[in-house]
């Protein structure tokens, strides 16, 4: 294994303790606060169609993010996977998400093998709101491990312009450095409710 593969596993170690250790009501007020500073955001304002993951309990909650998307008539895309390969493919309503099923990673997610409008085949994407387990203020983002979104971003800047890149997190997944490989992409902005 290698030195920035093994600093990246126990990175991630350390980054489990510590969001174990935040509180559900914590996780609450921080994922409120730092939806206002999205909304208040240009990049976030003028943006068309973005890209949102859909969360899990250990993460900033997407949820209101998404219903707001929605209420303003944005066109939403969401992950879904199969195998290494992510897509990102057009969600039409909460009505929808609420009858996505459930992976083994308990996470709502689309059919991989639905056949659904796909932001890389078709359009393109203004923004992309990221998930990530620890990240630097100047933009590094150690993600879970399994690469999807550094492939999928690379694919894309293979065929369109950059969209805005945000990641969101709470405060404590930022870090003074991350260790970064060749192909790991860096966010444009890491929003937290600080």
């Amino acid at each position: 294994m290698s030195a920035i593969k093994s600093a990246k596993s126990d990175l991630r170690k350390q980054m489990k303790l510590i969001l174990g250790q935040l509180s559900s009501e914590e996780k609450d007020r921080q994922s409120r606060k730092l939806f206002k500073k999205l909304c208040a955001m240009p990049q976030f304002q003028q943006s068309k169609r973005v890209s949102l993951f859909l969360s899990t309990p250990q993460e900033i909650n997407t949820l209101p993010i998404l219903k707001h998307l929605f209420e303003t008539k944005r066109e939403v895309f969401v992950p879904t996977y199969k195998g290494s390969k992510m897509e990102m493919v057009k969600l039409l309503s909460m009505e929808e998400y609420e009858n996505l099923p459930l992976t083994k990673w308990n996470i709502k997610q689309p059919n991989f093998d639905e056949t659904k409008e796909s932001a890389l085949e078709r359009g393109g994407l203004d923004l992309i709101i990221l998930p990530g387990v620890a990240f630097t203020i100047d933009g590094k983002r150690l993600g879970h491990g399994m690469g999807y979104y550094d492939s999928f971003l690379n694919a894309y800047l293979k065929k369109y312009k950059k969209p805005h890149l945000i990641a969101v997190a709470f405060n404590e997944q930022i870090r003074d450095d991350i260790p970064t490989a060749e192909n790991d992409v860096f966010v444009d902005l890491v929003l937290t409710g600080k």
